[in-house]
């Protein structure tokens, strides 16, 4: 039986350095978040936020604006909040509404301030290895790695989903840590085969209970990234029951890699706070 990865109790260790570091330094760290509607998923997310952003002693603001916004309007915020030098990080909850550009608004954001690192600046840093600020899911996966003990360079890491969120970075962070890696997508051939050669393997493909115990291979280490609602209950892109039995180590969906991306975000705030100050 697979030993469990508690992602809450890592998590919780990294807000305390965060904090930890916020006295040390004396920083006066600021979050900005743009929310847009009322999706509950994201009206969750921002409030599990706001809530360790507290917890650490970060100041935050969520700026909730109308589901007929403009495009323009969304941009004109950005560059506000991009030329307030108290703000130090600003995190765009997505998804937008569908008259906005999603993708023309986070290349908006200053990369100094882009927490999430999805900018074309901080994503092309990570592919070439010298970034300020990684994507917080991925960059929380690795930490969950990390704090375990899990050794990765030399293993065959297999990353089953290919976002710019976190599959792609994902891929670029075990490469640095010199693993082999391996992405896997809806078209790849022969999946199970290669899934079942994988030492590490991570699931973020949206699919609901996707990999079964048949696609593991005895030992390896699963992290699961997904999230969905099925028959009124959280599960992940893994059929826990099945993998947890092959496995070595095994996440849980919730309480795994989800307090891992909020705590990884209030380090890349500090980060950028700290980056900030020494500019001065």
């Amino acid at each position: 039986m697979a030993r469990i990865i508690d992602g809450k109790l890592v998590a919780n260790s990294i807000l305390e350095e965060v904090r930890g570091e916020i006295k040390l330094y004396r920083l006066k760290p600021r979050l900005e978040v743009v929310l847009a509607g009322d999706n509950p998923a994201s009206l969750v997310y921002v409030k599990m936020k706001k809530k360790a952003a507290r917890k650490v002693g970060i100041s935050s603001k969520t700026y909730k604006i109308p589901p007929d916004i403009t495009e323009e309007k969304v941009l004109k915020l950005v560059r506000k909040l991009n030329s307030d030098r108290k703000v130090h990080g600003i995190l765009i909850q997505l998804p937008l509404p569908k008259q906005v550009n999603e993708e023309k608004v986070i290349a908006s954001i200053s990369p100094s301030k882009d927490v999430d690192g999805f900018t074309p600046v901080n994503m092309g840093k990570l592919l070439r290895g010298n970034e300020d600020f990684s994507p917080c899911t991925p960059y929380g996966v690795l930490a969950l790695l990390e704090k375990s003990g899990i050794e990765i360079a030399g293993k065959h890491a297999v990353v089953l989903g290919r976002s710019n969120i976190v599959g792609k970075p994902m891929a670029l962070m075990l490469l640095k840590k010199n693993a082999t890696v391996t992405i896997c997508h809806s078209k790849t051939k022969n999946l199970e085969q290669i899934t079942r050669s994988a030492d590490v393997l991570i699931v973020a493909i949206g699919k609901p209970e996707f990999v079964t115990g048949d696609m593991v291979k005895k030992g390896a280490v699963v992290i699961d990234v997904g999230i969905n609602r099925l028959e009124n209950k959280l599960v992940g892109d893994v059929n826990f029951n099945q993998v947890s039995k092959k496995a070595s180590y095994i996440t849980t969906v919730p309480g795994g890699v989800g307090p891992m991306t909020v705590a990884m975000l209030m380090k890349n705030t500090v980060t950028a706070c700290r980056l900030a100050k020494q500019k001065k």
